[in-house]
Formats: C-alpha cells, sequence, structure tokens
C-alpha cells in the first residue's frame, strides 16, 4: 500500500468521523442529507459483500468493517434517534437517477461477468455521484454549516488522494484501473465549485454560502 492510498484511506474515515461528531454533537442531523448517507450505505454493502470470503489484510478487513458501521450507525441517527431534526424538505434529490444508471452502466461496462465483480463496479459508480444528493440539499438552503463544509471537504480530498493513488500505481507497478480511474475524475470534479468556496471562505473563517 502506498502513502497516497493510506491517507485517503484516512481522509474518508476523516469524513465519517466528523459527519457522526456533528450530529452526535448537536444532537441534530440539520444540513445533512440523509440521501447521500444512504446511497454511501449501498456502496459500501456492494463493494464489501467479499468480506468474509477474500481476505486481502487484516487493515482491508478491519477498515471495511468501520466504514459499513459507522455508515450504517449515521443512517439510524438521521433516520431514527434524531428524525425530528431531519430536513426533510430540502433532501429532495431523486436518488434514482443515480441508482438506476449506475447499474446500467455496471451491466454494460465491467472487469468480469460476476454477481460480486458486477456489485463491485456499480458501488465505484455509485461513490462517483453519492455526494449530488448533499451538494444539492446545500445549494437549496443556500449555505452549509462549517463542519458540514470540512465533512465534504474530507470526502473531496479521499478521492483526490486516490487519484493521485492510481498515477502512482501506474508507473510504480504498470497498473491502471480505468472503471477507478475514471468514476473517480468524475467524483473529484464534482467537488470543485465546493473547493472554491471552501478554500475563499471557510477556511477564512466565514459560514459557506453559494451565490445566489
Amino acid at each position: 500500500m502506498n502513502i497516497f492510498r493510506l491517507l485517503g484511506d484516512f481522509s474518508h474515515l476523516g469524513a465519517i468521523i466528523i459527519l457522526l461528531l456533528k450530529i452526535w454533537k448537536t444532537r441534530s442531523c440539520a444540513g445533512v442529507s440523509g440521501k447521500s448517507v444512504l446511497l454511501y450505505a449501498v456502496v459500501f454493502t456492494c463493494r464489501y459483500l467479499d468480506l468474509f470470503t477474500h481476505f486481502v489484510s487484516l487493515y482491508n478487513s478491519v477498515m471495511k468493517i468501520i466504514y459499513l458501521v459507522s455508515t450504517y450507525f449515521t443512517l439510524f441517527l438521521i433516520y431514527r434517534k434524531f428524525k425530528a431534526t431531519y430536513d426533510r424538505n430540502h433532501d429532495t434529490f431523486r436518488i434514482e437517477f443515480l441508482i438506476l444508471p449506475s447499474a446500467v452502466l455496471a451491466l454494460l461496462w465491467n472487469h468480469e461477468y460476476s454477481v460480486l465483480e458486477i456489485l463491485w463496479t456499480f458501488s465505484i459508480y455509485l461513490e462517483s455521484v453519492a455526494v449530488l444528493p448533499q451538494l444539492f440539499m446545500v445549494s437549496k438552503t443556500g449555505e452549509a454549516e462549517t463542519i458540514t463544509s470540512h465533512y465534504l471537504f474530507a470526502l473531496g480530498i479521499y478521492r483526490f488522494l486516490y487519484i493521485l493513488n492510481w498515477i502512482y500505481r501506474y508507473y510504480t507497478e504498470n497498473f491502471i484501473d480505468w472503471i477507478s480511474v475514471v468514476a473517480g475524475v468524475v467524483q473529484t470534479v464534482l467537488y470543485c465549485d465546493f473547493f472554491y468556496l471552501y478554500i475563499t471562505k471557510v477556511l477564512k473563517g466565514k459560514k459557506l454560502s453559494l451565490p445566489a
């Protein structure tokens, strides 16, 4: 494992922890898209179905379990424990428009026609757009809490670090996975506008507000 993937993994884990702490400490999930978290739960479930059938390393297995448990716990907080604070009126993105195209694309472009491989490919495509409901929610409300901005920034950095990981692997191992690369680039591009606002506003101590 190279440093870019390691940092990417911990950036992803950091994003999840930031979101959990935000919800738990404020006792509120206001400003958080439950639909985005739901999509990530689908992503991790489909991707890690091989958890008990294909052992890679202890680190790999532990991280998979952490991602699954923390994501489903976040869903529990949003839809059960603090559901009174969940802003359904602004979390209105039609996620079927993300799930169905990802499923069709997984059937058309994959590495192997097996159930686990197609589900893994589906998870890669779906993850590339899973943040859209959260970004859409921010666009509808016109602003995001600072802690929510940190969560989104950590997710974006995770994907950027994984692009560096793929570049590193190409030059050191002569390995490239075009499915992961294309999906990762798409996801990173989705963050570009947010990154600009984060750097110019949030890092200067201002609340992230979208231009009218």
